[in-house]
């Protein structure tokens, strides 16, 4: 991050060396997403394969405490979803995050965290793949991986070029489904701490303060807990993005936001907490995955299989999503003259080559760590390990210098206490990178994560100069 750019001199003057961003650039992609679609994408757009899974290594690194730390993200995510909700409602965009700092920032920022964004999702789809044909092996042991990953590849991306509607009627019932396992889930849980669901007794609070107490790994493994729950909230901005392809592309954004907190606040950490509560943190079969540990412990028959469907069905989704949004980041930067112009052509208001391209580098990437899973895949791994904190960090900086420039009229959702609570979520993302130098793993994303960034950066200031110079 480069420093703050100085606040225009009157509302509505382009940033310094920016190249106005035309509101109907993206105008050709069509509006078949309908408000259960958004809606819907919203509620389970938080619930992924990270929580069902992932929280257990967070648990094991922090017991209970976890639930703080969990809590501490969740905050630091909602301010930036505050922010990020704002400038969206007012100005709709595929590009959601990428279009704002152009537009506030300059061009170069908006070609680095597009890029960065778009990479990370690449990546992601490849992870999310192998996660899901991991659990297809195991249901059908004489199949091969590559068979399964190469499925849901061609199934999402014919999806995905087909019509919006169809990624928004994915998104719709997989997120039901996911949404409908957290809460019964929560319904068992909240029984239990109360000793109302038949065979069990109420816990009270043994588990939260046994076992070492509620900090039994000290500060530092508040801190290693931290550091895993803030990537577990990861595509929250997808929304965003959807919402430019929407009927209401304003009422919808606004609606997303100001339900953040308690889904953040109910899914995450209740759910934590009731893990938390209801077994021994340091149980040998929390780590392998928290929440098949707590209906194992209530007695629920095929716990294990009920929930290898829900992370598959949690993959799944996440491979959908991501498919789109880099699809639309990608399109959305073409438009801006900031990528191939062959990925900006539209068909029935679909950005086709930008969906093929984009699927097309997430299945490479699952080659390459079927070729080299130790060597390039890794890297890439790393390479995108620290990517949501750079996104993060664009957001703030853009929602702060660019306030002043959105009429009062269009400011459908406001930011809490701007200013001050702008600069304490930008503080916070620089205290969670620090962090991330303590510890060797993520140290070294964070140092592969700045090349990437940086090489972006240099070379979309260079793009914008040589443009400014033409003109």
């Amino acid at each position: 991050m480069t420093g703050i750019p100085s606040p225009p001199a009157a509302c509505g003057t382009p940033a310094p060396d920016a190249v106005p961003v035309d509101p109907q650039a993206e105008s050709p992609l069509s509006h078949g997403l309908k408000q259960r679609h958004l809606s819907m994408i919203a509620l389970g757009g938080v619930i992924g394969a990270g929580l069902f899974v992932g929280s257990g290594a967070g648990i094991a690194a922090a017991g209970p405490s976890i639930v703080l730390a969990y809590a501490a993200s969740g905050l630091l995510v909602m301010l930036v979803m505050r922010m990020l909700g704002e400038m969206s409602a007012a100005n709709p965009a595929s590009g959601s995050f990428s279009v704002h700092a152009d537009r506030t920032i300059g061009p170069w920022a908006g070609f680095t965290s597009g890029w960065v964004f778009w990479t990370l999702l690449c990546v992601a789809v490849a992870a999310e793949g192998i996660g899901a044909a991991s659990i297809m092996t195991g249901w059908f042991p004489g199949t091969e991986s590559w068979m399964w990953v190469a499925l849901f590849m061609v199934m999402f991306t014919v999806s995905n070029l087909a019509a919006v509607s169809n990624f928004g009627e994915f998104e719709f019932w997989f997120a039901t489904l996911k949404v409908t396992a957290i809460a019964v889930f929560l319904v068992l849980g909240v029984l239990a701490v109360l000793g109302l669901l038949p065979g069990t007794d109420a816990p009270g609070a043994d588990n939260l303060t046994g076992n070492g107490g509620f900090f039994p790994m000290g500060v530092n493994g508040l801190v290693v807990g931290l550091l895993a729950s803030v990537f577990a909230y990861g595509g929250l901005e997808t929304v965003t993005i959807a919402a430019a392809e929407s009927e209401h592309p304003r009422k919808g954004v606004a609606k997303a936001v100001r339900t953040a907190m308690w889904r953040i606040a109910l899914f995450y950490v209740g759910s934590l907490l009731i893990v938390v509560t209801l077994i021994p943190w340091d149980h040998p079969s929390v780590v392998k995955g928290p929440y098949v540990a707590v209906l194992n412990h209530l007695e629920i028959p095929a716990a294990g299989q009920i929930m290898n469907v829900v992370v598959l069905i949690a993959l799944l989704s996440a491979m959908n999503a991501n498919i789109y949004g880099s699809s639309r980041i990608a399109f959305s930067l073409v438009t801006r003259g900031q990528g191939p112009k062959a990925l900006g052509k539209v068909k029935r208001g679909v950005p086709r080559n930008a969906v093929i391209a984009s699927a097309a580098f997430g299945y490479l990437a699952v080659l390459l760590s079927y070729w080299w899973p130790t060597t390039i895949f890794k890297w890439l791994l790393n390479m995108v390990g620290a990517a949501t904190l750079v996104v993060w960090g664009f957001i703030a900086v853009s929602q702060l210098v660019g306030r002043r420039r959105i009429p009062k009229d269009q400011l459908i959702v406001r930011m809490w206490l701007f200013p001050y609570l702008t600069w304490l979520a930008l503080a916070g993302i620089i205290g969670v990178l620090a962090l991330m130098l303590r510890e060797e793993e993520t140290r070294l994303q964070l140092y592969f994560t700045g090349g990437l960034t940086l090489v972006l950066a240099v070379t979309g200031y260079v793009r914008q100069r040589m443009a400014a110079a033409r003109t």
